[in-house]
């Protein structure tokens, strides 16, 4: 199961407490993934179609507690591809079906069936509660979230401009930032950061799938951090062995050409050091010396051999 799937299962199982928010989520699914079905002259059913069996008791639930009506679930066997089945829920009650329509604003102007009104209504949203029942339901309706592990994404897909626009608009009025795109013909709301996929999650009630993203994000962090110091072990123990290698090379060329006891004693004593711990850092050089000298005093010393090594290839007459 999909991170997307359990979080939509985990929403689909909260408690539906208050009637304001009931209709908020479920006005939100509607604008989502519901359509109305005409058959001859007025005869009106509304249905609700999705690919989670979870989704599907949810609306049902909805649609029960808010209207005791009876609702046919059809299950329909998709073979083509292996994809999942599809449900249908649909509420074949004509008067039933005109009172949900109406009572979730879901026709524009005056009563018409033909006409859908695919914006967020002002009154269904009054209360914060409400808003964050009908972004849940929008996520039920036609949201995902991809899995943490690869990367942070969290999309709502609507066919309608309008509907994108207002909740947009509406997922931001709890301090996100959501951006619109369009794809094909539909338009896709966005986020993309951790922290506001995170905040959406805690919104909408999904606390478990909050909770398992946080978990991963804290592992991806220590791990990313591991691999942040071990690069740079590895780029400072890199750093030592070359220069270790450069030094020892200048040392042993000194020695073959006038020997080391030609050196001035401090010259000569570093030398000694670095020949006989070519795995040293120049921190712990500088320990070895008596009296002990700092990284700068060891690297002033060894840059005095580099000049040596340096005349004497040149011919010139270093002491």
């Amino acid at each position: 199961m999909t991170f997307s799937s359990k979080a939509k299962n985990e929403l689909s199982r909260l408690e539906i407490d208050d009637r304001c928010c009931a209709i908020a989520e479920l006005s939100a699914i509607i604008r989502m993934s519901g359509s109305i079905q005409i058959n001859g002259i007025k005869e009106i059913k509304l249905s609700f179609m999705t690919e989670n069996a979870a989704i599907a008791r949810r609306i049902f639930s909805l649609i029960k507690e808010l209207y005791n009506v009876d609702i046919e679930v059809r299950v329909r066997r998709n073979t083509q591809l292996k994809k999942n089945n599809n449900y249908l829920v649909v509420v074949n009650n004509k008067d039933i079906s005109e009172k949900i329509i109406e009572d979730l604003y879901f026709v524009e102007g005056e009563y018409s069936i033909f006409t859908p009104n695919y914006s967020i209504p002002k009154e269904i949203i009054k209360d914060r509660c409400c808003k964050r029942a009908y972004i849940r339901g929008a996520f039920l309706g036609g949201g995902s979230v991809s899995n943490p592990e690869k990367s942070y994404h969290l999309e709502f897909v609507t066919s309608s401009k309008k509907h994108a626009e207002d909740l947009s608009e509406l997922i931001n009025e709890f301090d996100l930032n959501s951006k619109i795109i369009d794809r094909n013909e539909n338009k896709v709301i966005y986020l993309k950061e951790a922290d506001q996929i995170a905040d959406l999650l805690n919104i909408i009630g999904a606390h478990q799938a909050l909770l398992t993203m946080e978990n991963i994000r804290i592992v991806k962090d220590i791990r990313n951090n591991t691999n942040r110091l071990v690069n740079c072990e590895t780029a400072n123990l890199s750093k030592t062995i070359d220069a270790s290698v450069r030094q020892v090379e200048i040392i042993e060329y000194i020695d073959s050409q006038i020997g080391l006891s030609k050196l001035p004693n401090k010259l000569r004593e570093i030398a000694e050091i670095r020949l006989e711990n070519d795995d040293l850092s120049l921190k712990e050089i500088g320990e070895l010396l008596n009296p002990p000298v700092g990284k700068s005093g060891v690297n002033h010393r060894f840059r005095k051999l580099e000049k040596v090594a340096s005349d004497l290839r040149e011919g010139k007459q270093v002491f």
